[in-house]
């Protein structure tokens, strides 16, 4: 049998909870305890499997800390003429599958975003947002300080412009070029076609003071080890192949369930990502990863090693964002890296796998306002939330994997269907 890209039967089943277990802590154990066991009768043993994983890392992390320490940009940056034109260089997609992220500059022309920027101010003055605010609907969000940095919008004409552009649709197919997105006779997902997943707006303010966000994940929480479709999406990490772990193989990740949570996201996306409505230095409370597309094997792999605790994923739990530390992860988190400086039109991309952190910033210096976008291919998974974000849609309403907070439902100049374009449609799924 070909390990490449199947599923080995030769091996002991795991054990899987498609909903979220009564039991954290028992199931905890009993997943650890089975994943040891088919990693061992693979005939390696749990240290070998991470060392390998480790060293992979280790090497990469290496990398990153000189040249950080060089002074240097570790971001990949490409420009939006390249991508429309097809001559982004074969050495810089090389640096974005090592690195899994990068800033595309020129994504829209500089005044178009800032008159974004303006448009969405306008948007919420006119309908009385700041009067109504209720202050954070999550606590997740909650915690970074501003009054609001989240505002919690999604309907405005200027995201809905930007989502189904020509533009972002040219950008997003060749992010998802990036992933090998048929195997084993099945399409994983469609390249070609976005399913516009709606997220909200950040707004801060010159002068602001913000705590920022720690290192921390979105794929999923415990679920990546106890679904059955995570289970074969990691499938080389557990099956004695671990060499052969690809952070760009989309196989099984486009159907499986997501535990509920205030953190969840039901889409599957390849990449996260948003676009610059402001100027933005790098020094100013921005963007940072751990630029490493393999790290999610190290992650996974590290709570069955001795010194977890067993009834512990290393912290990972539902409810509350995957948590990447010192604690545990010592080695991954001192390479963060931040993004360049931007500017309005630019946009920043990261593997949907990967740990990113907000930098805390005091008296921040000019605005730092973004639409979040990320790129959401069409998929089973993506298909299936479709049908509750055309409903959100249409009704204004906040989309189900946020909190339930609807201040547009009332909005008249909220975008409307009619103004829909073939991107737009299909990426909702009002048509084929």
């Amino acid at each position: 049998m070909s390990t490449d890209t199947a599923v080995r039967t030769d091996l002991p089943a795991l054990p899987h909870w498609e909903a979220t277990p009564d039991d954290l802590r028992a199931a905890t154990r009993e997943i650890k305890r089975a994943l040891r066991e088919r990693i061992e009768a693979s005939g390696r043993t749990v240290d070998e499997v991470f060392a390998v994983m480790e060293k992979r890392v280790a090497a990469q992390v290496d990398e990153i800390v000189a040249a950080l320490e060089r002074g240097e940009n570790v971001w990949p940056v490409v420009e939006y003429a390249d991508i429309a034109a097809g001559t982004v260089p074969a050495e810089t997609v090389d640096l974005i599958r090592r690195r899994g992220c990068l800033v595309v500059r020129g994504h829209f022309e500089r005044d178009q975003a800032l008159q974004w920027d303006q448009d969405i101010v306008d948007y919420v003055e006119s309908n009385r947002f700041f009067e109504n605010y209720r202050g954070p609907g999550d606590d997740f969000f909650g915690s970074v300080g501003s009054k609001p940095e989240i505002y919690p919008i999604y309907w405005s004409p200027a995201q809905m412009k930007a989502r189904q552009s020509e533009r972002t649709a040219a950008v997003q197919s060749f992010l998802n070029s990036m992933w090998k997105h048929t195997s084993e006779g099945v399409q994983w997902f469609d390249p070609d076609r976005d399913a516009l997943y709606p997220d909200r707006i950040r707004r801060r303010p010159e002068g602001a003071n913000s705590g920022g966000l720690g290192p921390h994940l979105d794929p999923g929480t415990l679920d990546l080890w106890m679904t059955e479709a995570y289970q074969n999406t990691f499938r080389h990490l557990f099956d004695g192949t671990v060499e052969e772990y690809d952070p760009w193989d989309a196989a099984y990740r486009t159907a499986g369930p997501q535990y509920p949570g205030s953190t969840m996201c039901s889409a599957f996306r390849t990449f996260q990502g948003w676009t610059a409505l402001s100027d933005m230095a790098h020094d100013q409370g921005v963007l940072h990863t751990v630029p490493i597309a393999d790290a999610m094997g190290y992650l996974m792999l590290r709570p069955l090693l001795s010194d977890v605790p067993e009834d512990d994923m290393c912290g990972v739990t539902v409810n509350q964002v995957f948590p990447a530390n010192d604690t545990w992860h010592p080695l991954l988190v001192k390479a963060l890296a931040g993004i360049p400086d931007v500017q309005a039109g630019d946009s920043v991309w990261w593997h949907g796998d990967m740990i990113h952190a907000v930098a805390p910033v005091e008296n921040q210096v000019g605005w730092g306002n973004v639409m979040y976008i990320p790129a959401a291919p069409w998929c089973p998974r993506n298909e299936q939330y479709s049908a509750s974000v055309r409903e959100a849609f249409l009704t204004g309403s906040s989309p189900s994997d946020f909190p339930a907070e609807h201040y547009e439902r009332e909005w008249p100049n909220r975008f409307s269907e009619t103004e829909l374009n073939e991107t737009g449609r299909r990426g909702l799924g009002f048509e084929d």
